[in-house]
């Protein structure tokens, strides 16, 4: 299994020079990515990009950018640029957003998400795949009079994957992407509800069997009880977001913080092994400074090594 970790601070923006410290780091620990939130501060794809060119070997993700306010032509030369500038190492993660950010920032209805997400990936996979499109829906419109390839990007094309937890998401995921970017879904809502949904829909799209990149918060620390304090509070504002809330109900816990992965070394791979045996392909540790620099440099230490394992 491989193992990755967020590059998005808990608590604040860090400068680019930073995070590329940080990039290096992850990588000298033997972790496999590094992956960055979209917020309406740093554009991740750009970030991405400049990471994973500075620090060669290191796979570089975006996780997730809403498809509301964006557009498949001008998403897909972001996600180009990034694949061709870290030499095929770029993953493109899409999410639905909230009703709350999408009205409140954007101004626009938070109507038809399925069926937006549906078009998104319908008009973006040829645009990746080949640079041109020529698709006319019910929501969106994306044709190209000239050609949007980037050079280099199609070796191998960007892969996409959705923030897909909802039963109509994982539908459209599994017939359109690569795979989905489960956050706050444990192991028993991997094994009985999310991986057998997006699995089932993918063999039925005659599609390979899609990745399932679980997004785990997690700290490998002394102090088990002041970590989850601090991961209730940061974590709380899931709770008010139906998806995740489904998500938490689903893994049998009543806080997102009860999914957080918090402890010593050993009681941390054993979370890990629950999300393999429950079919993830993939996990990627988040909110790893909750517990100050230390325990982020111990949690990614035992990464690492459970990574090269």
């Amino acid at each position: 299994m491989t193992l990755g970790v967020t590059l998005s601070s808990t608590s604040r923006q860090l400068p680019v020079d930073d995070t590329v410290r940080l990039a290096r780091e992850a990588h000298d620990a033997g972790l496999h990515s590094a992956w960055f939130g979209q917020s309406f501060a740093y554009d991740s794809p750009s970030l991405a990009a400049i990471v994973g060119r500075e620090v060669p070997g290191l796979q570089v993700g975006t996780s997730a950018i809403p498809v509301f306010g964006r557009h498949p032509l001008l998403v897909s030369s972001q996600a180009q640029t990034a694949q061709a500038a870290t030499g095929g190492r770029y993953h493109l993660g899409l999410a639905l957003g909230t009703r709350h950010l999408t009205e409140t920032a954007f101004g626009l209805p938070y109507q038809r998400p399925i069926g937006l997400l549906r078009e998104f990936l319908t008009a973006l996979r040829p645009l990746l795949e080949t640079g041109e499109a020529d698709f006319h829906g019910e929501l969106l419109t994306a044709t190209t009079p000239y050609s949007a390839a980037v050079p280099g990007a199609d070796r191998p094309p960007v892969p996409v994957l959705v923030a897909a937890m909802g039963p109509q998401a994982l539908r459209v995921s599994g017939e359109l992407a690569d795979g989905i970017l489960p956050f706050l879904a444990g192991p028993r809502a991997l094994a009985e509800h999310v991986v057998p949904a997006v699995t089932a829909a993918a063999e039925a799209a005659g599609r390979p069997a899609p990745r399932i990149v679980a997004l785990v918060p997690g700290v490998v620390t002394a102090d088990a009880e002041g970590v989850r304090e601090k991961a209730t509070e940061a974590l709380a504002l899931y709770e008010r977001i139906p998806s995740y809330r489904r998500a938490i109900e689903l893994s049998g816990a009543d806080r997102a913080a009860g999914l957080a992965a918090i402890g010593d070394e050993e009681a941390v791979a054993a979370e890990v092994r629950r999300y393999r045996e429950a079919g993830a392909t993939e996990v990627v540790f988040t909110a790893t400074d909750l517990g100050g620099e230390d325990d982020r440099r111990r949690t990614w230490k035992l990464l690492g090594e459970l990574s090269r394992g």
